[in-house]
């Protein structure tokens, strides 16, 4: 009898939460942990490199997979609002221009340039700053070369010397 209980016990608790490995942020992988919980809005915490995600229980109903991939999709969104600013603000200071707009959107590359708006895949940060301010700049230097000429890569050399590791790193990935 006991063993039975213990059983159902286990299953409950396995039932409440559910993890994913790795979750790449920033470059550095992370585990994701999903717990339910009674609560009406959804909580983020993170402790070392695992990121608790907190729902309410009534997403219990939608698959793990499912949950997991959409927790995951709009924690990237989040991060990717703050951490594209950043980069979109360093390169205005640095360049003295910027584009009439910019957006975070689900696009077939990681960044785009036409018409004098950026657009960034919310993805990007799965990698680290440098990548990102790679594919930033990257997107800066088309505002003023539409096409990959010589003076395009001699102002992407200029403001990241280091670029040529950025476009390995990703040709790696």
């Amino acid at each position: 009898m006991k063993m039975v209980k213990n059983n159902k016990i286990a299953r409950i608790t396995l039932n409440q939460s559910i993890e994913r490995h790795p979750v790449p942020i920033l470059g550095i992988d992370y585990k994701v942990k999903i717990i339910y919980k009674n609560i009406k809005i959804i909580e983020l915490d993170i402790e070392g490199k695992t990121i608790k995600i907190s729902l309410p229980n009534k997403y219990k109903k939608v698959s793990n997979n499912e949950i997991l991939d959409l927790a995951i999709e709009k924690m990237y969104e989040q991060i990717a609002k703050v951490e594209i600013e950043r980069a979109m603000e360093k390169y205005r200071i640095k360049l003295g221009f910027a584009p009439d707009e910019y957006e975070i959107k689900k696009i077939n590359t990681l960044g785009k340039c036409e018409e004098n708006k950026i657009t960034i895949h919310p993805k990007i940060v799965k990698y680290n700053r440098k990548i990102i301010d790679y594919v930033v700049l990257h997107q800066y230097c088309h505002l003023k070369y539409k096409s990959h000429s010589k003076k395009f890569f001699d102002m992407l050399e200029k403001y990241n010397p280091d670029y040529k590791k950025c476009e390995i790193a990703l040709l790696n990935i």
